[in-house]
């Protein structure tokens, strides 16, 4: 099984959360919702989350707080031989208004924490928020 490093960035605003859903042009878990996410390819880790920020939600740095980082979560996929170590961001958003989709994604919802649950999303994403909440 391959390992495979990515960001996963939940970005928050006023107590929500919020989740993308994934389009038809991702290589991955198309249709699925998610958070801000990508391949870690050079930068660290926190470089790459400011990074794909930028290009998925149209945010840049200015736009957005640092609020933490998680341990890596380790979740093997065997449906497509990759075991993805996911490193989790938590960052609140400034200017919510400022958000702009780009072709990673379809839609985009504002949800209570306790709703990720309740979503099809990628593997492990309550989990990464269980993370950046310390539980």
């Amino acid at each position: 099984m391959e390992d495979t490093r990515v960001v996963t960035c939940l970005l928050t605003h006023s107590g929500k959360v919020l989740v993308l859903k994934r389009s038809q042009l991702v290589g991955s878990y198309r249709g699925l919702w998610g958070g801000v996410a990508g391949y870690i390819e050079g930068p660290s880790p926190l470089e790459q989350a400011f990074i794909e920020i930028e290009e998925e939600v149209g945010l840049s740095p200015q736009d957005v707080h640092f609020v933490l980082s998680g341990e890596p979560l380790i979740l093997e996929d065997p449906q497509i031989s990759t075991r993805w170590v996911i490193h989790p961001f938590l960052f609140e958003v400034i200017s919510p208004e400022k958000i702009r989709l780009d072709v990673e994604h379809t839609e985009l919802r504002w949800i209570n924490p306790e709703q990720l649950g309740q979503f099809d999303s990628v593997p492990g994403l309550k989990e990464v928020w269980e993370r950046l909440q310390g539980r």
